[in-house]
């Protein structure tokens, strides 16, 4: 059996840290993450061998790290869910240390659905939070929402690179310029999910244009409606 693990940590509050997860947390040696992750689970990493990283620093901390893990046990913890928005680190993980082991978090947008009571088996989910082309995932949004699916999306912020920075203000001008009637599009927008910063917009997406919002927000375009199991009596 493997000796890395990949472990989702949830969004943000240590309330949302999974009892499987805390205990392989506190079975191991090496743990290496990002700045806000880490932050989540800081009371649980006394002791251990910790490695701050950053998009620039991750390749040259994985290559050190493999080098002197030996039976060492390496825990790689993700915001939210592993399986959610992380497979392009995921599959380097797996090409750096052969099998790893993946234990699955809860992630924001099941939350943010929570919160916007719109349910996940009616909503088309969408991130666009990847470092390759979204063009295939703009196309995938238009398609989503002409079909009347309600969407949870992933945002994609990149302000050093305005022409990948594809945030709520971009997506709502996107969608007007492909003939979206924005004034028409109910949407809520959840920034910093779980913690004492959350907060939540809600209104049109016609209302996001030239709005801020944190790195870390989920948007859900709401076209839900009320279908429960009286209706089929």
């Amino acid at each position: 059996m493997s000796n890395v693990y990949a472990v989702g940590v949830g969004p943000g509050s240590p309330d949302y840290i999974t009892k499987i997860v805390e205990a392989i947390i506190h079975s191991s040696d090496v743990v290496v993450g990002y700045k806000y992750t880490l932050k989540t689970i800081e009371e649980l990493l006394l002791g251990k061998e910790v490695y701050e990283i950053t998009m620039n620093t991750q390749e040259e901390v994985y290559q050190k790290v493999q080098k002197n893990l030996g039976k060492k046990i390496l825990v790689v913890p993700f915001t939210g869910d592993v399986n959610f928005s992380e497979s392009e680190v995921v599959d380097r993980l797996i090409e750096i240390f052969g099998d790893i082991q993946i234990v699955p978090g809860i992630s924001s947008i099941q939350v943010a659905a929570s919160r916007a009571k719109v349910p996940l088996d009616k909503s088309k989910i969408i991130t666009m939070h990847i470092s390759t082309s979204i063009e295939r995932e703009k196309i995938e949004l238009q398609k989503a929402l002409l079909d009347g699916f309600n969407v949870v999306l992933v945002p994609r912020p990149w302000p050093k690179e305005p022409t990948k920075h594809f945030m709520p203000s971009e997506i709502a001008l996107y969608l007007k310029k492909n003939g979206f009637d924005t004034t028409k599009l109910k949407v809520h927008v959840f920034e910093n999910l779980t913690t004492k910063k959350e907060m939540i917009f809600v209104g049109t997406v016609k209302d996001l244009e030239g709005k801020e919002f944190s790195d870390l927000s989920v948007m859900i375009f709401d076209q839900s409606k009320l279908d429960s199991y009286i209706n089929f009596n």
